[in-house]
């Protein structure tokens, strides 16, 4: 692991509600309050829409220096604009093997911020630069996240992911579960945004579930979207009646 805690470096007057955007989603003023500890290597955050889950991931990365569009620490593909307000205030507290890369130069960093609607272009960008092995204009969506997955998940370092299960099949998910428990046993450390009960099944992950409370720990079984889904499952007619006519 690289990172032991996320916080906010906040000024006076501001971390509240009253501070205005981003201050006002519950868990990112939890974040200014408290900070986020990670106690283990894959950390998944996990809310409905609109509860915040991809401003943190978002944050996340570009407080360590990840494009914030998508793609590697050091490089640019899509977007010059500068971090957002939270994360250009993001700090960490770095573990022992993580201080090196946290607090030396962005260029030392490495890592991967791959979020779903950018990803196809980030990925061209690293098959431009040569990392990776074919095109992701050959591959469907789900096969380029998983060749980036492959090929550039390899070495020790932050990677962010932002609903990486939008463009996956089941069983791609459960190749996805595979290879972030082997990097994580690497030595690097995952933070990933989404709606999967498959991918949160991860053993030894730590789960945060974001929403109108702010942030809490969570079990697996304790997740609203995997009772839901267990129910849906069981009996899709007690919710389908809700949404279709007739």
């Amino acid at each position: 692991m690289l990172i032991e805690r996320a916080y906010v470096d906040v000024p006076p007057g501001e971390g509240t509600a009253a501070s205005g955007w981003p201050w006002t989603v519950p868990c990112v003023r939890q974040l200014a309050e408290e900070g986020l500890t990670f106690p283990a290597p894959v950390t998944f955050l996990v809310g409905e829409n609109g509860s915040g889950k991809s401003t943190l991931a978002e944050a996340l990365a570009e407080g360590f220096g990840l494009d914030s569009y998508g793609g590697s620490a050091g490089y640019k593909y899509a977007s010059s604009r500068e971090a957002s307000l939270l994360g250009g205030r993001m700090r960490f507290d770095p573990t022992r093997e993580g201080r090196q890369m946290v607090r030396g130069p962005r260029v030392r960093r490495r890592g991967f911020f791959l979020r779903a609607e950018t990803a196809l272009e980030a990925l061209n960008g690293e098959r431009r630069s040569n990392r990776l092995s074919r095109s992701p204009e050959e591959l469907s969506h789900g096969e380029g996240f998983l060749l980036a997955f492959r090929e550039r998940f390899l070495q020790r370092g932050l990677y962010v992911l932002d609903e990486p299960e939008a463009a996956l099949s089941f069983s791609s998910c459960l190749e996805l579960v595979g290879l972030m428990d082997e990097l994580g046993r690497s030595g690097a450390q995952i933070v990933c945004a989404t709606h999967s009960p498959l991918l949160t099944a991860l053993p030894g992950a730590a789960i945060v579930e974001v929403g109108e409370h702010g942030m809490r720990r969570v079990e697996w079984a304790e997740l609203g979207l995997v009772d839901h889904w267990r129910r849906y499952l069981n009996d899709p007619r007690t919710y389908l009646r809700h949404v279709l006519e007739g």
